[in-house]
Parts: structure tokens; sequence; C-alpha cells
């Protein structure tokens, strides 16, 4: 006798696998229980492979999508969910893609499935509403320095060794030129949306590291040192007036020794 955890784990590998191997005895009722099992398996199959295919068009029009659509079935059976949220679902496809054997022609195809992923993603956030200039030089230089902010929930910071932000561009506008040539070379680009918006930004390679230490919850202090330290040159002050300006700023969390400051 099976017991319900046996009986679960595998309704979820019969899921998986398209078998049912260890089911048979509670595939019970009406004329043909393994033909009700079959209608699960491909119900799983269809709507994860095609929820993939939906999220990645532009990926689609860069190498096809029959290209894509095939893969996006190997990755339901080789890659699971493993959260509930079907939204969330696909976050490794664009490597997992690129893996393929006939994608090594197109070297630039997970950064740019990974883009389009992120591009998703940030124009279905809700933006907050930012914290002003005043707001925050109320708290002072010395307990800003230590401080971490929060960032809108919008954006994300990437590095890329191709130009994808132009070519994300010509699928944007729908051309289809001739000839492409896609510039190779470290790029950074900040990916920033809002419910039905978004905006891709090339950054310098300090700004994007100053950004990117901030997003992941870095002192502000701490972030600049990172930043120096990849470009010598960067400039703080500008750096941390643009941010400000852009409203990506919601909240500063500041050390024991000052008060946080929220909207």
């Amino acid at each position: 006798m099976l017991s319900l955890s046996d009986v679960q784990r595998g309704i979820r590998g019969a899921l998986i696998s398209g078998g049912s191997s260890g089911l048979e005895a509670v595939l019970v009722g009406g004329g043909d229980p393994a033909k009700r099992l079959a209608v699960h398996q491909r119900h799983y199959r269809v709507t994860l492979t095609g929820s993939l295919v939906s999220r990645f068009p532009a990926t689609a029009w860069l190498v096809g999508s029959e290209f894509v659509a095939a893969a996006a079935e190997a990755f339901v059976c080789a890659h699971p969910p493993s959260r509930p949220c079907i939204a969330e679902y696909g976050e490794t496809f664009p490597a997992f893609l690129a893996g393929r054997p006939s994608a090594h022609s197109v070297p630039y195809l997970a950064q740019f499935a990974a883009l389009e992923w992120h591009v998703a993603h940030v124009s279905l956030a809700v933006e907050h509403r930012p914290l002003t200039a005043e707001q925050i030089q109320a708290m002072g230089a010395d307990a800003l320095a230590e401080a971490s902010l929060s960032l809108q929930p919008g954006v994300h910071y990437l590095q890329a060794d191709w130009a994808i932000d132009e070519l994300f561009s010509a699928y944007l506008a729908d051309e289809a030129p001739e000839q492409f040539v896609l510039a190779s070379g470290p790029i950074g680009l900040e990916v920033r949306g809002a419910p039905g918006d978004f905006a891709i930004n090339r950054l310098d390679p300090g700004e994007l590291t100053f950004r990117s230490a901030l997003a992941l919850g870095v002192p502000i202090g701490a972030a600049i040192h990172k930043a120096m330290a990849v470009e010598p040159a960067f400039d703080a002050m500008r750096a941390v007036v643009s941010l400000i300006a852009s409203g990506l700023v919601t909240q500063v969390h500041a050390t024991t020794q000052a008060a946080e400051v929220c909207p």
C-alpha cells in the first residue's frame, strides 16, 4: 500500500517524465484511468512550454520560434518548476537555450535572452514613491555614507559582452536589416520598468558597479569604494546626485545611530 507522500511523488514524477511507473495501483476509476493521467501530463507540458515561449518573443525573433519551442519543451522536462508561481518560471532558460548544440553559432544568445527576461519582469513591477534629495540630505553626509538604500523594485543591472541592447532595439522597431553588425565588448546595462513601460540604459563601469552594489544592499560608502576600484576617476558625488534625480531611491536604511528615511 503506497503512502500519501509516495503517491504524491509518483504523480509528480509521472507528470514530468510522461510515464506512469509505480502508479498502476492508484490509477483506478473510469474506463481507462491512464488516459486521464495522460490529459494532465499533456496539460503540464503544453502549459509550461507555452508560458516559456510567450515570454521570449524577441529571442524567437532572433533564432526562430521552432528552435525556442523545442528548447522550451526540453527545459520543462529537465527543469520542473520549483515555485508555485508560473510567472517566476524560466529564469534559467536563457542559459539552457544557449547550451543547445545548434546555438553555438550565436554566442550572445544567453545574454540576449536574459535581457528579455529582465525586461519582462521589471515592466510589471509596481513603482514606489521615490525619496527627494532634501529627505536624503537631511541625514547628513557621515550617516549617509554608512547607510544602505532600497531601490525601485523595477530595476535590474547586468553586464554583457555584446551590444545586445542595440539588437533588442532592432527587435522593438520590427526591423529586419539585411546585415546587422553586433559590436562586441563589455557594456553595462540598467533595465528599468513599471507596468507597461521599460527602458534600457547604458552605464559606465564605475556607475554600473556602484548601482549594482547598492541594489544588493551594500552601504553607500562601500559601494563608492567598489566603483573606484573599477574606475579610479569615478565621480561619487555626481553618481549619488544622478541616482537620486532618477527617482530610484525609495528608502534609506541608516545605522543605529541615525533614523531611517522613508517617503
